[in-house]
């Protein structure tokens, strides 16, 4: 068996009851997976949770009878299942607004980087807000399809596969949440 099992190899292995298999790709995927939820829910407790769940419905799916390996990558079936997540999520959100939204402002500084003085910090932090500002403004879709392009370094066909849309849908997405983005962001690259 080689050194690095792919992750298809590792779901095999979990179906025969190799736990620590299931454990590789928890570790695998799990700040991926956290980071992604995080970024739609805007709030870290939550994330957490989400996570959690999304990880024992992964484990749940790969027992289930007729589960089997797809055509898709192990990473985008499971982005598929955080994705609907995080949706469910909002949407209880949604039904529920005594709950206030959480900023993103924490996430956004992080995507802007870490500096190492006082003054670069600051800007930084300053940067990572705006930037965050301008992603929670996105309609869910486009912001899973930028996330999902931009930060997890996706395709657009693996995109579409996560999202349940067409190519085309992606592309547009996509082509509306950077002219969002630049729109709204112009003024931090000095456009």
């Amino acid at each position: 068996m080689p050194d690095h099992p792919s992750d298809w190899e590792l779901v095999a292995r979990v179906q025969k009851g190799d736990d620590h298999a299931f454990s590789e790709l928890l570790t695998r995927y799990q700040r991926p997976v956290l980071n992604f939820i995080f970024r739609l829910v805007g709030q870290a407790a939550e994330a957490e949770d989400l996570a959690q769940n999304v990880f024992v419905r992964a484990y749940q799916g790969i027992h289930k009878p007729g589960f089997r390996q797809t055509a898709a990558s192990f990473s985008t079936w499971l982005f598929q299942i955080a994705r609907h997540a995080a949706i469910d999520q909002l949407r209880w959100r949604k039904r529920h607004p005594a709950q206030p939204l959480a900023s993103l402002a924490d996430e956004g500084a992080s995507i802007a980087g870490s500096a190492k003085t006082a003054p670069a910090e600051a800007i930084a932090r300053e940067t990572g807000e705006q930037i965050a500002a301008a992603m929670a403004r996105l309609p869910e879709e486009q912001r899973t399809a930028i996330l999902l392009s931009e930060v997890e370094d996706f395709s657009q066909a693996e995109i579409a596969t996560v999202m349940r849309c067409s190519l085309k849908s992606v592309e547009t997405r996509l082509y509306r949440a950077r002219q969002f983005l630049r729109a709204h962001l112009s003024h931090l690259v000095g456009s």
